[in-house]
C-alpha cells in the first residue's frame, strides 16, 4: 500500500467502526492526563466519524474524571487496534467539549436510543451506587441529558503500524487544522 492507501484504509476503518458493533475501532482507548500529571487510560464508543475534517466523536457523562481533565488540559490520544490485518491507530490531538446546553450535544442525545440514554440517568461515574445528591437525583431521572456531554477530537496526527510476520510496517501522517494531510512518510517501526 501507498501512504495515501494507508491514510484512507485507517479513516474508512473509524468511519466503518461507527456503524459496526463488532468492529475492532468501535470501542477505543481514550488517554488524558489527570491533576496530577499521571496518564489516564479508559475505552471510549466512536459515535461518529468525519474521515475529511479528521474528527471523532465520543459521548461522555459531564460528571466523569475525564470530563475534568480534559477541561484542564484539551490534548489527548485515542489508540485502537484491530486483530486483522494487526493494525495499532494511535491519533494524537484536542479535544472540545460540548455540555448539556450546547447545540451539539443536544442534537447528539436526540438521536441515542432509549436504552443508551439511560446510561446517564445513574450517578456520577466512579460514585458508589446510590450515592449522588437529591438535587441530581431529580434532574438525572427525568432522562439523563443534564449529564450527557459530546467530546470532539480532532486529530494532528496519526500513527499507523502494521504488525506483519516478516517486517512490520509503520506510518506517520500529520493534518492541519482543517483536516488536510500536511505530511507523511515511512518510519521504522
Amino acid at each position: 500500500m501507498t501512504l495515501a492507501e494507508v491514510d484512507a484504509s485507517a479513516w474508512a476503518e473509524l468511519e466503518g467502526a461507527t456503524a459496526d458493533p463488532q468492529s475492532a475501532f468501535r470501542y477505543l482507548n481514550l488517554c488524558s492526563v489527570d491533576a496530577g500529571g499521571r496518564p489516564q487510560a479508559r475505552m471510549v464508543v466512536l459515535r461518529r466519524v468525519d474521515a475529511a475534517r479528521r474528527i471523532l466523536e465520543i459521548h461522555t457523562d459531564v460528571r466523569s474524571p475525564k470530563w475534568l481533565e480534559i477541561s484542564a488540559n484539551p490534548r489527548v490520544t485515542i489508540l485502537g487496534f484491530g486483530p486483522q490485518p494487526k493494525v495499532q491507530l494511535r491519533l494524537q490531538g484536542s479535544a472540545e467539549l460540548n455540555g448539556p446546553p450546547s447545540e451539539r450535544a443536544a442534537e447528539a442525545w436526540s438521536l441515542l436510543p432509549l436504552s443508551t440514554r439511560s446510561t446517564y440517568m445513574g450517578g456520577p461515574p466512579g460514585d458508589d451506587i446510590g450515592e449522588r445528591p437529591a438535587s441530581e437525583a431529580a434532574v438525572a431521572d427525568a432522562d439523563g441529558q443534564a449529564f450527557f456531554g459530546v467530546l470532539i477530537f480532532r486529530a494532528e496526527t496519526l500513527d499507523w503500524v502494521q504488525l506483519r510476520h516478516a517486517d512490520n510496517r509503520r506510518a506517520v501522517f500529520a493534518y492541519d487544522h482543517l483536516g488536510a494531510l500536511t505530511s507523511s512518510g515511512w518510519v521504522n517501526p
